[in-house]
């Protein structure tokens, strides 16, 4: 079963409050910090404080970051980036989220997005926080994310171009380019902040899935309120055994494509896994008057069939999409992780009538310990092997 998120944003969302809400859920600190120093940048630091608000227990992640008056574009942050080791998704999934903001900026203030010069979401906490909420999510193996609708809030909140009035104009143009649900709520400061939204826009289907529970985690923001001001994360994995889905159904969607760069059809596949197909593939076909192309086909949740024809239509020239009713027999599986002489490596494991048949590394991290000790990616991958069955090898069974 795929490992799933759900941000419960029941007091809405903020960068710190989803870092300290996937720490609370038991993301180690120390492998977030060791991933997060791959990024070029000094002059920063990440602790973690356990807090009580009310009757609820949960985590403030500190970002120390002096640096406050240093604007950098898109292209700046673009570059930090992706310079840094980081896992692809890791480096593409940040980039678009400072992507998702530049827009914003640019759209509220009525000018190109290259001329668009972050202020507050420039800042380095920001950097920290965003890359460190995606990587975080990597590091978990959370492979779909999903949100509640969202409190906005009200009055007014003081930023780098002066009073804005709440929810801050980039925040709601955000929201407004995803179509994201929101709630009616008048508790009197912001709730729901840009970078919050713009993390939530680029990764999240907003829905409450069917899941089975693996942890609970509280994040809390800055401000004490009489209200708890946390955001919840439920951590888990999709139950695709759920009556609710079997009734559901599946959908699958094809549609034969010739006229489009490759990197932009395997930007739409991306996009269709994170807003909740369970399987994409891309087939070439040879199509009339020989020209060469390709079969983009999506496996996805009845209920999901029209946002995902949505997106294939705004992502791709095609003209029109075909689609039939599927339905399938899932092996049940986890993940845990490996320990070897050269450091640890997530394993998922095959279930099938409660017999383990089959083990396979995570290509991430083998290729991480591959690069970082200058051995072959074989020879990681034949490490962890050797290792899945040695229980003294095991450090953390996650499914």
């Amino acid at each position: 079963m795929p490992r799933i998120i759900y941000f419960d944003c029941f007091s809405g969302i903020s960068g710190d409050m989803a870092l300290g809400a996937l720490l609370d859920a038991g993301l180690p600190i120390e492998t977030l910090r060791e991933t997060l120093r791959r990024l070029d940048i000094d002059g920063w630091d990440l602790y973690a404080t356990r807090e009580v608000r009310g009757s609820l227990a949960g985590t403030r992640a500190h970002v120390v970051a002096p640096e406050g008056h240093i604007h950098r574009n898109l292209n700046d942050i673009r570059a930090i980036i992706s310079a840094a080791s980081l896992p692809a998704t890791v480096i593409e999934r940040s980039v678009r989220i400072f992507t998702i903001l530049a827009e914003a900026e640019a759209r509220v203030h009525g000018v190109a997005v290259d001329q668009i010069h972050f202020h507050e979401v420039g800042a380095l906490d920001a950097i920290i926080d965003i890359v460190g909420v995606v990587a975080g999510l990597d590091l978990l193996g959370v492979e779909q994310v999903f949100a509640s609708p969202l409190p906005l809030g009200a009055g007014w909140v003081r930023a780098a171009h002066g009073l804005l009035p709440v929810p801050a104009p980039a925040t709601l143009a955000i929201l407004a380019s995803a179509g994201a649900p929101v709630t009616p709520d008048e508790t009197p400061f912001e709730l729901t902040t840009p970078t919050g939204a713009a993390i939530l826009a680029a990764l999240a289907t907003f829905r409450r899935p069917p899941m089975r529970l693996r942890a609970v985690g509280y994040g809390f923001g800055a401000r004490q309120t009489e209200r708890p001001n946390a955001l919840r994360v439920w951590l888990g994995d999709l139950d695709e055994d759920d009556d609710s889905a079997r009734q559901q159904g599946l959908v699958l969607l094809e549609t034969n494509i010739d006229d489009q760069p490759a990197e932009q059809v395997a930007y739409a596949a991306d996009r269709l896994r994170e807003v909740g197909a369970l399987d994409v593939w891309c087939t070439p076909i040879l199509m009339k008057k020989g020209r060469t192309g390709v079969l983009l086909s999506a496996l996805v949740p009845a209920n999901l069939e029209e946002a995902a024809v949505d997106l294939i239509m705004r992502e791709t020239t095609t003209l029109g999409v075909r689609r039939r009713a599927i339905e399938r027999h899932v092996c049940e599986r986890d993940i845990m992780e490996v320990a070897t002489p050269l450091g640890t490596a997530r394993v998922k494991r095959k279930w099938w009538g409660g017999d383990l048949i089959g083990a396979a590394p995570e290509y991430e991290d083998c290729a991480r310990i591959a690069r970082e000790h200058g051995v072959p990616l074989a020879t990681v991958y034949q490490m962890v092997m050797e290792r899945v069955g040695d229980r003294a090898s095991i450090l953390a069974p996650n499914g």
